[in-house]
Protein backbone atom coordinates (compact mmCIF):
# COMPACT_ATOMS: atom_id res chain seq x y z
CA UNK A 1 0.00 0.00 0.00
CA UNK A 2 1.51 3.41 -1.00
CA UNK A 3 0.99 6.29 1.97
CA UNK A 4 0.31 9.35 -0.35
CA UNK A 5 -0.03 13.25 1.00
CA UNK A 6 -1.32 15.53 -1.61
CA UNK A 7 -0.17 18.86 -1.23
CA UNK A 8 -2.45 21.70 -2.88
CA UNK A 9 -5.30 19.55 -1.71
CA UNK A 10 -8.58 21.75 -1.36
CA UNK A 11 -7.49 23.39 -4.71
CA UNK A 12 -9.32 21.93 -8.17
CA UNK A 13 -6.50 19.82 -9.00
CA UNK A 14 -5.40 18.38 -5.90
CA UNK A 15 -9.10 18.21 -5.33
CA UNK A 16 -9.11 15.76 -8.25
CA UNK A 17 -5.62 14.04 -7.25
CA UNK A 18 -7.40 13.51 -3.29
CA UNK A 19 -10.72 11.48 -4.86
CA UNK A 20 -8.17 9.07 -7.46
CA UNK A 21 -6.17 8.26 -4.48
CA UNK A 22 -8.84 7.35 -2.41
CA UNK A 23 -10.26 5.18 -5.09
CA UNK A 24 -7.31 3.36 -6.03
CA UNK A 25 -7.14 0.00 -4.58
CA UNK A 26 -3.04 -0.10 -3.85
CA UNK A 27 -2.86 3.60 -2.37
CA UNK A 28 -3.78 5.63 1.07
CA UNK A 29 -4.54 9.06 1.44
CA UNK A 30 -2.89 10.03 4.42
CA UNK A 31 -2.94 13.70 4.31
CA UNK A 32 -3.68 16.75 2.59
CA UNK A 33 -1.20 19.77 2.80
CA UNK A 34 -3.06 23.05 2.26
CA UNK A 35 -3.87 25.85 4.49
CA UNK A 36 -7.09 26.85 2.47
CA UNK A 37 -8.21 23.43 4.17
CA UNK A 38 -7.26 23.21 7.12
CA UNK A 39 -10.64 24.85 8.68
CA UNK A 40 -12.52 22.99 5.90
CA UNK A 41 -14.31 19.32 6.50
CA UNK A 42 -12.71 17.21 3.99
CA UNK A 43 -12.93 13.57 5.27
CA UNK A 44 -9.33 13.41 5.93
CA UNK A 45 -6.21 15.01 8.04
CA UNK A 46 -5.11 18.42 6.44
CA UNK A 47 -2.01 20.10 7.66
CA UNK A 48 -1.35 23.85 6.87
CA UNK A 49 2.32 23.09 5.53
CA UNK A 50 4.43 20.68 4.55
CA UNK A 51 6.89 21.00 8.01
CA UNK A 52 3.32 20.26 10.47
CA UNK A 53 2.76 17.05 7.60
CA UNK A 54 6.32 15.77 7.60
CA UNK A 55 6.06 16.27 12.01
CA UNK A 56 2.41 14.53 11.63
CA UNK A 57 2.26 11.75 9.34
CA UNK A 58 4.38 9.16 8.03
CA UNK A 59 4.10 8.98 3.95
CA UNK A 60 5.46 7.08 1.41
CA UNK A 61 5.09 9.67 -1.71
CA UNK A 62 3.91 13.52 -2.03
CA UNK A 63 1.78 14.84 -4.90
CA UNK A 64 2.07 18.11 -5.04
CA UNK A 65 -0.12 20.91 -7.81
CA UNK A 66 0.02 23.84 -5.95
CA UNK A 67 1.94 27.32 -7.69
CA UNK A 68 5.42 28.17 -8.81
CA UNK A 69 5.62 30.12 -5.48
CA UNK A 70 5.12 27.44 -3.40
CA UNK A 71 6.49 24.21 -4.45
CA UNK A 72 10.13 24.57 -4.51
CA UNK A 73 9.72 25.40 0.10
CA UNK A 74 7.47 22.25 -0.15
CA UNK A 75 10.49 20.10 -2.29
CA UNK A 76 13.38 21.57 0.24
CA UNK A 77 11.67 19.91 3.29
CA UNK A 78 10.01 16.75 1.68
CA UNK A 79 13.16 15.61 -0.20
CA UNK A 80 15.72 15.92 2.09
CA UNK A 81 13.18 13.37 4.50
CA UNK A 82 13.46 10.61 1.92
CA UNK A 83 9.94 11.67 0.68
CA UNK A 84 9.47 10.88 -3.14
CA UNK A 85 8.01 13.87 -4.91
CA UNK A 86 5.55 13.85 -7.65
CA UNK A 87 5.15 17.27 -9.29
CA UNK A 88 2.93 18.72 -11.79
CA UNK A 89 2.84 22.00 -10.53
CA UNK A 90 5.01 23.97 -13.21
CA UNK A 91 7.13 27.24 -13.51
CA UNK A 92 10.78 25.98 -11.96
CA UNK A 93 13.57 25.75 -14.56
CA UNK A 94 15.65 22.25 -14.97
CA UNK A 95 18.60 23.71 -13.26
CA UNK A 96 16.35 24.44 -9.90
CA UNK A 97 14.88 21.16 -10.34
CA UNK A 98 18.63 19.29 -9.97
CA UNK A 99 19.06 21.33 -7.40
CA UNK A 100 16.04 20.42 -5.57
CA UNK A 101 16.44 16.47 -6.87
CA UNK A 102 20.21 16.59 -5.14
CA UNK A 103 18.71 17.28 -1.77
CA UNK A 104 17.31 13.74 -1.28
CA UNK A 105 19.13 10.73 -0.15
CA UNK A 106 19.99 7.69 -2.12
CA UNK A 107 17.12 5.95 -3.19
CA UNK A 108 14.67 9.16 -3.32
CA UNK A 109 13.14 10.34 -6.50
CA UNK A 110 11.98 13.93 -7.61
CA UNK A 111 9.49 12.90 -10.69
CA UNK A 112 8.29 16.05 -12.45
CA UNK A 113 5.92 16.00 -15.30
CA UNK A 114 5.13 19.09 -17.70
CA UNK A 115 2.13 17.59 -18.06
CA UNK A 116 0.20 14.14 -16.75
CA UNK A 117 -2.49 13.59 -19.99
CA UNK A 118 -1.35 10.69 -22.10
CA UNK A 119 -2.41 12.63 -25.28
CA UNK A 120 0.05 15.45 -24.19
CA UNK A 121 3.18 13.01 -23.54
CA UNK A 122 2.21 11.21 -27.48
CA UNK A 123 2.05 14.75 -29.08
CA UNK A 124 5.43 15.99 -27.39
CA UNK A 125 6.65 12.13 -28.91
CA UNK A 126 5.09 12.97 -32.41
CA UNK A 127 6.95 16.21 -32.11
CA UNK A 128 10.29 14.65 -31.53
CA UNK A 129 9.86 12.41 -34.97
CA UNK A 130 8.76 15.05 -36.84
CA UNK A 131 11.15 18.16 -35.43
CA UNK A 132 14.50 16.35 -38.00
CA UNK A 133 12.44 16.79 -41.24
CA UNK A 134 10.74 19.90 -40.70
CA UNK A 135 13.09 23.05 -41.19
CA UNK A 136 10.01 25.32 -39.20
CA UNK A 137 8.10 25.03 -36.33
CA UNK A 138 5.93 26.94 -34.05
CA UNK A 139 4.07 26.19 -30.89
CA UNK A 140 0.76 28.06 -29.36
CA UNK A 141 -0.63 26.59 -26.19
CA UNK A 142 -4.25 27.86 -24.76
CA UNK A 143 -5.14 27.94 -20.98
CA UNK A 144 -7.82 29.07 -19.03
CA UNK A 145 -7.34 32.75 -17.86
CA UNK A 146 -6.32 31.79 -14.01
CA UNK A 147 -2.89 29.94 -15.01
CA UNK A 148 -0.53 31.03 -12.99
CA UNK A 149 2.59 30.60 -16.00
CA UNK A 150 3.36 31.48 -18.92
CA UNK A 151 4.84 29.76 -21.32
CA UNK A 152 2.87 26.28 -19.98
CA UNK A 153 5.43 23.90 -18.73
CA UNK A 154 4.36 21.66 -21.47
CA UNK A 155 5.16 24.40 -24.52
CA UNK A 156 8.79 24.68 -22.68
CA UNK A 157 9.32 21.08 -22.84
CA UNK A 158 7.87 20.94 -26.00
CA UNK A 159 10.32 23.17 -27.71
CA UNK A 160 13.77 21.64 -26.20
CA UNK A 161 12.53 18.37 -27.37
CA UNK A 162 11.55 19.74 -30.80
CA UNK A 163 15.42 21.43 -30.39
CA UNK A 164 17.01 18.28 -29.07
CA UNK A 165 15.43 16.09 -31.94
CA UNK A 166 16.68 18.44 -34.79
CA UNK A 167 20.07 19.56 -33.43
CA UNK A 168 20.47 22.45 -35.55
CA UNK A 169 19.91 26.39 -35.40
CA UNK A 170 16.41 27.17 -36.16
CA UNK A 171 16.18 29.65 -39.36
CA UNK A 172 12.20 30.64 -38.25
CA UNK A 173 12.08 34.17 -38.10
CA UNK A 174 12.17 35.72 -35.00
CA UNK A 175 11.66 38.89 -33.14
CA UNK A 176 13.81 41.16 -35.66
CA UNK A 177 10.31 40.13 -38.11
CA UNK A 178 8.34 42.51 -35.55
CA UNK A 179 7.08 46.07 -36.47
CA UNK A 180 7.19 48.98 -34.18
CA UNK A 181 4.29 49.07 -31.01
CA UNK A 182 4.10 45.17 -31.61
CA UNK A 183 7.08 43.64 -29.87
CA UNK A 184 6.51 40.42 -28.64
CA UNK A 185 3.90 39.05 -31.99
CA UNK A 186 6.73 36.67 -32.36
CA UNK A 187 6.09 35.00 -29.25
CA UNK A 188 8.69 33.88 -27.14
CA UNK A 189 11.72 32.18 -28.64
CA UNK A 190 12.26 28.92 -26.27
CA UNK A 191 15.10 26.93 -27.29
CA UNK A 192 15.07 28.60 -30.97
CA UNK A 193 11.19 27.54 -31.17
CA UNK A 194 8.73 30.52 -31.00
CA UNK A 195 5.85 30.10 -28.51
CA UNK A 196 2.35 31.98 -28.43
CA UNK A 197 0.18 31.73 -25.50
CA UNK A 198 -3.12 32.35 -25.21
CA UNK A 199 -4.89 33.16 -21.70
CA UNK A 200 -8.77 32.83 -22.03
CA UNK A 201 -12.24 31.81 -20.36
CA UNK A 202 -13.12 28.82 -22.19
CA UNK A 203 -10.24 26.60 -22.30
CA UNK A 204 -8.73 24.00 -19.84
CA UNK A 205 -5.73 23.24 -21.69
CA UNK A 206 -4.68 22.74 -25.14
CA UNK A 207 -1.51 23.08 -27.47
CA UNK A 208 -0.78 22.56 -31.23
CA UNK A 209 2.64 22.01 -32.69
CA UNK A 210 2.65 24.10 -36.27
CA UNK A 211 5.47 22.40 -38.42
CA UNK A 212 6.21 23.89 -41.87
CA UNK A 213 8.52 23.40 -44.96
CA UNK A 214 8.37 23.89 -48.53
CA UNK A 215 4.93 23.30 -49.63
CA UNK A 216 3.34 21.68 -46.43
CA UNK A 217 2.32 22.00 -42.89
CA UNK A 218 2.11 19.19 -40.44
CA UNK A 219 -0.20 20.21 -37.08
CA UNK A 220 -0.32 18.25 -34.31
CA UNK A 221 -2.98 19.18 -31.48
CA UNK A 222 -3.90 17.88 -28.07
CA UNK A 223 -6.93 19.32 -26.10
CA UNK A 224 -7.91 18.14 -22.42
CA UNK A 225 -11.35 19.54 -20.90
CA UNK A 226 -11.18 18.38 -18.00
CA UNK A 227 -8.81 17.87 -15.07
CA UNK A 228 -9.92 14.30 -14.68
CA UNK A 229 -7.72 13.38 -17.82
CA UNK A 230 -4.48 14.26 -15.96
CA UNK A 231 -5.32 11.44 -13.67
CA UNK A 232 -4.17 8.18 -15.21
CA UNK A 233 -0.99 9.73 -15.37
CA UNK A 234 -0.69 10.98 -11.93
CA UNK A 235 -1.65 7.44 -10.72
CA UNK A 236 1.23 5.97 -13.19
CA UNK A 237 3.49 8.73 -11.22
CA UNK A 238 2.65 8.06 -7.93
CA UNK A 239 3.45 3.85 -8.74
CA UNK A 240 6.89 4.31 -10.34
CA UNK A 241 8.26 7.03 -8.39
CA UNK A 242 9.55 4.82 -5.81
CA UNK A 243 11.30 2.72 -7.93
CA UNK A 244 13.35 5.63 -9.30
CA UNK A 245 16.04 7.40 -7.96
CA UNK A 246 16.95 11.59 -8.48
CA UNK A 247 15.37 13.63 -10.74
CA UNK A 248 13.13 11.57 -13.75
CA UNK A 249 11.32 14.39 -15.72
CA UNK A 250 8.68 13.41 -17.83
CA UNK A 251 5.86 10.44 -17.88
CA UNK A 252 7.17 8.77 -21.02
CA UNK A 253 9.50 7.25 -18.65
CA UNK A 254 6.48 5.33 -17.21
CA UNK A 255 4.86 4.66 -20.34
CA UNK A 256 5.57 1.41 -21.57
Amino acid sequence: MIKVAVAGCAGRMGTAVVNVVTAAEDMELVCGIDPYGVDKDLGYQVFANIDDALAGAQFDVLVDFTQPSVVEATLRKALPAGVDCVVGTTGLSNAKLEELAALAPEGTALFFAPNFTTGAVLMMQFAKAAAPFFPEAEVIEMHHCNKKDAPSGTAVRTAQIINEARGRVSTAPGSETEIEGAEGARGALVEGVPVHSVRSMGYVASQEVIFGSMGQTLTIRHDSWDRDSYMPGVLLGIRNVGECAGLVVGLENFME
